[in-house]
């Protein structure tokens, strides 16, 4: 069954968001939960975190970046258009609890994945801090979304052209050393974005002892822990991030392994994406995908 795009919307050059009628998955969606899609028939499968729901519209949101042929292709969908698949919920949601006050740390495209988390926590009664980051101020998005989602907003930017200059893990300890001083200690840190940025994120708060979760962007194809792709070593152990997470005790994790499964096929990815920019050089339009 199609579902039918109800909002596109261009939010920088290479990120934009999808409004998707899914009533079924928009009843059921929480903090956390991914789907999976395929834009046509012979697309492939893609997990993308739900950014937003609306339960009474029966829709859902995805922000997505475009770095390879098939977020590509989805960019140039417009309202009215359809996707092939859409499968979800899926993942466990957001283990949410009150904590006390908490930070929430993403990045890039990981902001928008926050924003729902931030908003259960803040709903759970924590006093939620988010710490959002970008490379220059151009590439922030959402700020006003967290800002009406959290308790508090901080932003930094790699290159100081907007907020505190520097990166998201220094602005963590910065912010950790306040709160110190406030007598008003951060009790929990959830992280979402690049996975770089999530280890050193982690490596902040080991140096604290403050626990830490992060939603881990492992590769996935079925996303129903059949395939095995999205495999990832948490405490020694193999985990599967589509069923057993995607979001684990970021301690344990074992970032540098995480890393190189997310670099196995790039030299594949970008193949890919360089015959399908050939082929809409061609005029090859269609929303086959270039093939």
């Amino acid at each position: 069954m199609p579902f039918e795009i109800v909002r596109s919307e261009k939010l920088h050059e290479t990120i934009f968001l999808l409004e998707v009628k899914a009533p079924r998955i928009a009843a059921k969606a929480k903090a956390g939960n991914f789907i999976i899609l395929r834009a046509h028939e012979k697309g492939e499968r893609i997990p993308i975190t739900i950014a937003d729901s609306n339960k009474e519209a029966g829709t859902i949101v995805l922000v997505i970046q475009i770095v390879g042929k098939t977020s590509a292709l989805l960019s140039t969908y417009k309202k009215g258009d359809t996707l092939q698949d859409l499968v979800g919920p899926l993942g466990r949601a957001t283990n949410v609890k009150k904590y006390g006050t908490i930070a929430i740390v993403a990045g890039g495209v990981g902001i928008p994945l926050a924003h729902p988390v931030a908003q259960a926590f803040k709903k759970a009664g924590n006093h939620v801090i988010s710490i959002i980051g970008a490379r220059t101020k151009e590439l922030l998005i959402w700020e006003d979304k967290m800002k009406k989602a959290s308790s508090e907003v901080k932003v930094s930017t790699d290159d100081g052209s907007y907020g505190f200059k520097g990166f998201t893990t220094q602005l963590l300890e910065k912010t950790i050393e306040e709160q110190k001083l406030k007598n008003n200690p951060i009790d929990f840190v959830f992280t979402v974005g690049p996975a770089i940025m999530m280890k050193f994120i982690t490596k902040v708060t080991e140096k604290y002892n403050i626990p830490t979760e992060a939603s881990l962007n492992s590769i996935m194809v079925d996303g129903t822990g059949m395939c095995g792709a999205c495999r990832v070593t948490v405490g020694g152990e193999t985990k599967f991030a589509c069923v057993d997470g995607p979001e684990f005790n970021a301690h344990r994790v074992d970032w540098d392994e995480l890393m190189t499964r997310l670099s196995q096929y790039k030299q594949q990815e970008v193949e890919a994406y360089d015959l399908y920019k050939k082929k809409r050089e061609k005029g090859h339009n269609c929303q086959c995908g270039g093939r």
